[in-house]
């Protein structure tokens, strides 16, 4: 008799139980997380390696001891006789699972368990067999669990999810093993002439499982290469007869299996998947919208398993969350007397189909956390009812502060504005509209309150807007906005490219919505760019920490006589030009790529106008020294009065919340001071009074 140890994902080693029970009756298991341990013997491991369609890895025990100290590890791997195991011109590999109080790392855990395998061959034969991580002949697992390590030899080889059948994969792919999981829990395998429908099938992983059932095909039957096959106890007839016995037991099957996806691309893999397991026939695919799938002609039951998306980021549940509620209205309608079946690790997305569970199991595909979800569509389930938005706190603040600001945009000339600024701390985000897009940031939740609820309440507002707006899910960009130092609002979090045009006070601007946490302009400064647009008529204007020069637009559209723009970044002077060709502005309009602070330290042009508004904190590679705007703002305002003519004007902005200004510094520098902040705060802005602050410095004559 030999110990085996079983492994499978977290979640299905109650499942993997039921089937080594089925598969070899007489034996006894012992469950643990992940896991499932018996003795038996040989053919019943070779059993379970070619039959099973839960499992991970066979794996035969051949040490076990209690670990004080590293060298324990290799004493334990020295006990096994390795010769009988395999042969000097084998090649072997090492994995290590699980730490301790002495072997912290699993490459350490390995290299000890390898050194005594290969210092064992060296002592009988003065040679070594060759490690090698690329199909060796012979894996070894050390698994440490507390004080106590246990050896073992890898009997399946590669993972036994493996079937090797799938050619290629789609996005977000399920593994082999968790799809016929998910087969079973649905209920499907206890009567494989019921109906089977996936409408979101990828790359085909879930219906080309369950043809290989319905067909009583051995999952291990396409498998040329196993961790035994080199193994020198091996016993190749007992394997033989099993692979015999295997191929007999193969036959027609007599089922209906539908198979669709949106994407043409991916289905044609599913397509090739399924003939390389040779059920190809066994499949009906189709090209189809999963909202406007319908069941088989003649059927008033069957079984939709699937594996729909996640929405692992925020963009993608935008999208996701009115697709689902629209899928569930569908299923409501067509499937009425089925069972669903559906995999997820954002179960707010199913809540969304407005359905009760009728059971959920949890479970882990690959990393990910996730629960399948039964639904019987029963008459319960079946019934529509009509989503309102009457009792939604969020949607009727939102109702609320549309009203308030329509009466104000009647007096303005903008189609980019605020709506919501986290007027309801348990909705904490805020809303910026442009045109007909929606930019939705989410502030980092507050540490007491809990990470689910705040996603829900995020949920919900994804829901509520295009209802209450009338903008299509799709023109909604999300994002995550925490607290932000220097200029890390302004780095890349995609590559989307996604520009739009919009307008503002006889100005144009292009703006990114996708690509950058801030969108290329910031809606808080647009009194302050009226401003300046008011101010600069037949003057010299400097604008210093340009960003994409909105400022200095507005400067050139009040007729300035020349606009000096400098920003650190090449991309946002490219940008602040590319607004200035939108605006069909051509003139002595000179812009520079610099770190500002240097560059304005050894400046000597005069301006009649300088703009500063900068970050409160950089620590940009590109600059010399760190910036902190409190620290150091008088440095920079003293630097710009160099460059400054007698009776010229700074407007100085930055949105530190905590900001104090150095008035007497500032005095001393001879300069009068104003403090503008309630002029420039913009209607849509007013609930939060310390979005920016805002003064005009003027030099005396």
């Amino acid at each position: 008799m030999f110990e085996f140890l079983v492994t499978t994902s977290k979640g299905l080693d109650e499942l993997l139980a039921q089937e080594i029970k089925k598969l070899c009756p007489q034996l006894l298991v012992k469950t643990k997380p992940g896991q499932v341990l018996f003795s038996g013997d040989i053919e019943q491991a070779y059993r379970i390696c070619l039959w099973s369609r839960l499992a991970n890895r066979v794996m035969l025990k051949v040490a076990e001891g209690h670990v004080d100290s590293a060298d324990d590890v290799y004493q334990i791997t020295s006990s096994v006789n390795w010769t009988s195991h395999f042969k000097i011109d084998n090649t072997f590999v090492v994995d290590f699972v699980g730490a301790s109080h002495c072997i912290n790392n699993s490459q350490f855990g390995a290299l000890k368990i390898k050194d005594a395998v290969v210092d064992q061959f060296n002592e009988l034969f003065e040679s070594r067999p060759s490690v090698s991580k690329i199909e060796p002949d012979i894996r070894i697992q050390g698994r440490m669990w507390s004080d106590k390590l246990t050896v073992y030899l890898d009997l399946s080889g590669h993972s036994l999810h493996q079937r090797h059948y799938r050619t290629k994969t789609g996005l977000a792919p399920v593994k082999e093993h968790i799809a016929c999981a998910m087969l079973y829990r649905s209920g499907w395998v206890q009567d494989t002439t019921q109906p089977l429908v996936d409408p979101m099938c990828g790359a085909g992983t879930i219906a080309i499982e369950a043809a290989l059932m319905a067909a009583n095909i051995a999952p291990g039957l396409k498998r040329e290469r196993w961790g035994f096959s080199q193994w020198l106890q091996h016993d190749p007839s007992v394997w033989q007869d099993l692979i015999a016995q295997a191929q007999s037991s193969i036959v027609q099957a007599n089922c209906t299996i539908l198979a669709s996806d949106i994407d043409h691309g991916v289905l044609s893999i599913a397509k090739e998947n399924a003939d390389a397991a040779g059920i190809f026939s066994a499949i009906t695919f189709n090209t189809i919208d999963a909202c406007k799938v319908i069941p088989p002609k003649g059927t008033s039951t069957g079984y939709l398993v699937s594996n729909p998306p996640y929405g692992e980021r925020l963009s993608e549940i935008t999208a996701l969350l009115p697709l689902f509620q629209t899928w569930g209205a569908s299923l409501k309608a067509h499937f009425k007397g089925w069972n669903l079946s559906l995999l997820t690790s954002n179960r707010d997305l199913l809540r969304s189909m407005k359905m009760f569970a009728n059971k959920e199991y949890k479970l882990m595909n690959g990393k990910l956390e996730c629960q399948l979800v039964n639904f019987v569509l029963d008459e319960k389930n079946c019934t529509t009812k009509e989503t309102s938005l009457s009792h939604n706190d969020f949607a009727n603040r939102l109702t609320k502060n549309l009203k308030r600001l329509n009466k104000w945009l009647k007096s303005e000339n903008t189609n980019c504005y605020r709506i919501y600024d986290a007027d309801l701390p348990e909705y904490n985000v805020a809303i910026d509209r442009y045109g007909d897009w929606l930019v939705v940031q989410e502030y980092a939740a507050p540490k007491n309150v809990p990470e689910a609820k705040a996603k829900r309440r995020l949920h919900e507002v994804i829901v509520a807007l295009p209802q209450v707006l009338d903008i299509p899910s799709e023109n909604i960009v999300m994002k995550v906005r925490a607290q932000q130092k220097g200029k890390s609002q302004y780095e890349k979090v995609a590559q989307k490219q996604k520009m739009l045009e919009v307008f503002e006070n006889g100005a144009k601007f292009k703006l990114n919505l996708t690509d950058y946490l801030d969108t290329g302009l910031f809606l808080d400064h647009r009194i302050t760019r009226q401003l300046v647009q008011q101010s600069v008529k037949d003057k010299d204007v400097l604008n210093l920490f340009a960003y994409t020069g909105s400022v200095s637009v507005h400067a050139a559209l009040g007729k300035a006589k020349s606009v000096t723009t400098v920003d650190m970044s090449n991309t946002y002077i490219d940008w602040a030009k590319e607004n200035f060709a939108l605006n069909n502005l051509k003139g002595a309009y000179e812009f520079i790529q610099a770190d500002c602070l240097t560059w304005l330290e050894r400046h000597n042009n005069q301006y009649d106008f300088i703009f500063i508004d900068p970050p409160s904190f950089s620590n940009s590679k590109r600059m010399d020294t760190t910036w902190d705007v409190q620290r150091d703002h008088l440095t920079l305002l003293s630097n710009a009065v160099k460059c400054l003519r007698p009776g010229g004007e700074i407007m100085f902005s930055n949105n530190l919340r905590q900001f104090k200004l150095d008035e007497e510094g500032v005095g001393k520098l001879g300069l009068r001071i104003q403090n503008i902040t309630q002029k420039t705060l913009p209607e849509d802005f007013k609930r939060n009074p310390k979005i920016h602050g805002c003064w005009v410095f003027t030099l005396d004559v």
